[in-house]
């Protein structure tokens, strides 16, 4: 598993609700690759939740779009836009949780529309939400005029967590 370097952290102006590390009112996520997966491990907190002690479900959304994003990003060296959100809410997300882990993959191309599954699993392991993410990719030109270059992974090699 690698750590993935955010390809955004240096632009001037960035300031993602989802993986702004700066953003003072941000989600602050970060990624992994291992294999065909992007993993993004992250901490509920109190002030996310819906319901008492419960994560919104338009936050497990952001996530899920988020962590989406993060598969064009680095499996198809694009960027591009969300078009259509599915999410499927199975059981309950604690803010109480220690972490949580959000495990996304590509399923599917069909000419430059990404299909994304993605699943929120709580600590325990237990998937609490799947969601599909259906994502509009830009070509390399449109990618490059909106500043994306790139998207690496840091060199070392990480422990399974």
């Amino acid at each position: 598993m690698q750590k993935i370097k955010n390809p955004w952290a240096h632009r001037e102006g960035y300031q993602c609700f989802g993986c702004c590390q700066e953003n003072p009112f941000g989600l602050h996520m970060e990624f992994y690759e291992d294999g065909d997966d992007i993993l993004c491990f992250w901490r509920p907190q109190a002030h996310l939740q819906g319901w008492i002690d419960t994560l919104h479900g338009g936050v497990q959304s952001t996530l899920i779009d988020e962590i989406a994003s993060w598969v064009v990003f680095r499996k198809l060296q694009t960027t591009g836009v969300t078009t259509k959100l599915n999410v499927r809410f199975l059981h309950p997300i604690m803010t109480t949780e220690t972490q949580i882990t959000l495990r996304a993959r590509l399923r599917e191309m069909r000419s430059n529309i990404a299909f994304i599954d993605v699943t929120i699993e709580n600590a325990n392991g237990e998937c609490c939400t799947e969601g599909e993410a259906i994502y509009f990719t830009y070509g390399e030109e449109k990618a490059r005029a909106m500043g994306f270059v790139h998207c690496d992974v840091e060199d070392e090699q990480l422990l399974s967590m």
